[in-house]
């Protein structure tokens, strides 16, 4: 067996058995487990990186007592696990070595109760968000937290990194959503906390050490979630805005209605939404040259009501914060072409493939000021740089994406890093929002958090996973 060091840790990693011998002394252990072998798993799609198989065997428990013995056999045989949800992760943190076992929560992929009267789900870890929410409809009822994937972004994959998306300015991010957990620690012990109440006072919430922990801390295998009530009659509007602080007037204007509830603000700014919209062939000849792009939703009593509401509202606007253009949706097909060019977000990677992308966090007010000083730290490392900018204003997080092909040299992409992530932490922000640390954002971990910090976290990883069998050399811990 051989070790690396990240940060000041010792990860255990297997190199003494090969995939195929793995294959072979997995596949008797548990009656209900599934292992996958390099055959197997060829043919079948990666997900957000080419890495995440690399492993050449996977193993898909349908119980948690078969994760159990998993987990157990292979803190005995010092052999590394990577747990692995929908592969929807942007960060690195699912990618796998020869020598490891990739842990998969597909399997794990049970409703098991929805408590219309408690607005409560209980859900096996491999559950995708789609599915939650189409089950919970029949109830009236839907997830307090959305995402751009939800069609195959897992429940555990959004619990071990936080999760946040567009409902998040309103509900908090997946932290705020978890009332139970069910987990199985690197010792092979399972950890059962499924509480279904939002009030426990009874000592440390030790559930936390596993939001977040994206797989290093264990496994997700149950959550308990909270739900919320379905409100199915929206009106969608895109408006033109001078900058962030117009847009974030408008959003405060509408949260402040009665009868109607904000349910999306994000915003796109100018070279992003000029790109995209063109590329899609979507009319912008109402929005005026240089003005980004704020695109709100609400709901109400009835389409017509919320329809009748935006119109009205941003009539009212439309003077006193000289918005630059708008144009309300006056068909669900119309608001879905509105949707599709937030949420398609990835469309410039044919032209810029493996381009520098970053996920930030910082206050809204800050966010004018912040956007220009990165557009000048940028042209100080080169005088073409640009980055498309856009994401979920009203909580400050910003998706950037370098408008150059990537990969970057190791220098320059460190400039690049040191670029975006300047200034954030002393701003009260965060140099990841919502995709975590995984392998690509190490440098910003390991930079740009506090050592007592990551001091601190070592400390909890040494003391639940010692060998370091836990999804090593992703965070830092």
């Amino acid at each position: 067996m051989a070790s690396n060091e990240v940060d000041g840790m010792t990860l255990a990693q297997s190199t003494t058995l090969t995939p195929l011998e793995l294959h072979r002394r997995l596949s008797e252990l548990h009656p209900e487990m599934t292992v996958l072998s390099v055959q197997d798993l060829q043919g079948r799609h990666p997900g957000e990186h080419s890495g995440n198989f690399g492993a050449g065997v996977m193993v898909q428990p349908a119980t948690v007592e078969a994760a159990a013995a998993l987990v157990g056999w292979c803190a005995e045989n010092n052999i590394a696990i990577v747990p692995q949800g929908g592969l929807t992760g942007l960060v690195g943190g699912n990618v796998s070595v020869a020598g490891e076992v990739i842990l998969s929560t597909s399997r794990l992929n049970r409703i098991l109760s929805i408590e219309p009267e408690g607005m409560t789900a209980t859900v096996e870890a491999g559950v995708t968000l789609e599915a939650l929410q189409q089950a919970a409809a029949e109830h009236g009822l839907t997830t307090s937290i959305d995402l751009g994937s939800r069609g195959t972004a897992t429940i555990g994959g959004m619990v071990s990194t936080n999760a946040g998306g567009i409902l998040a300015f309103r509900n908090g991010v997946m932290r705020h959503q978890v009332l139970g957990l069910e987990t199985v620690l690197p010792s092979g012990e399972i950890f059962s906390d499924l509480t279904r109440v939002v009030k426990v006072s009874a000592g440390p919430d030790l559930k936390q050490l596993f939001i977040g922990g994206e797989g290093a801390f264990g496994l997700v295998t149950k959550v308990v979630l909270k739900l919320e009530p379905q409100r199915p009659y929206r009106a969608t509007a895109m408006l033109g805005a001078a900058d962030a602080r117009t847009a974030l007037s408008v959003i405060r204007h509408l949260r402040t209605l009665p009868g109607v509830t904000l349910e999306a603000a994000e915003m796109m700014w100018p070279r992003y939404i000029r790109d995209h919209a063109h590329l899609k062939g979507l009319d912008l000849s109402w929005l005026e040259e240089n003005a980004s792009a704020l695109l709100v939703e609400i709901s109400a009593e009835s389409v017509d009501a919320a329809a009748a509401t935006l119109e009205d509202q941003l009539a009212e606007l439309w003077e006193p914060l000289d918005l630059k253009g708008g144009i309300v949706a006056k068909s669900l097909d119309q608001a879905r072409r509105f949707w599709d060019i937030r949420e398609d977000s990835g469309f410039y990677y044919a032209e810029i493939p493996e381009a520098a992308a970053f996920d930030v966090s910082v206050p809204p007010t800050h966010l004018d000021a912040y956007v220009a000083q990165l557009e000048s730290r940028l042209k100080a490392i080169d005088h073409a740089y640009a980055a498309y900018v856009y994401g979920h204003i009203a909580d400050g997080n910003l998706h950037l994406t370098l408008i150059k092909r990537g990969p970057l040299p190791q220098d320059e992409l460190r400039a690049v890093e040191d670029a975006v992530y300047t200034g954030i932490r002393e701003a009260g922000g965060s140099f990841s929002a919502e995709h975590g640390v995984g392998l690509e954002k190490r440098y910003g971990y390991e930079t740009f958090t506090s050592p007592a910090k990551r001091a601190l976290a070592r400390m909890l990883k040494q003391a639940l996973d010692p060998k370091g069998l836990f999804n090593p050399g992703k965070v830092p811990f």
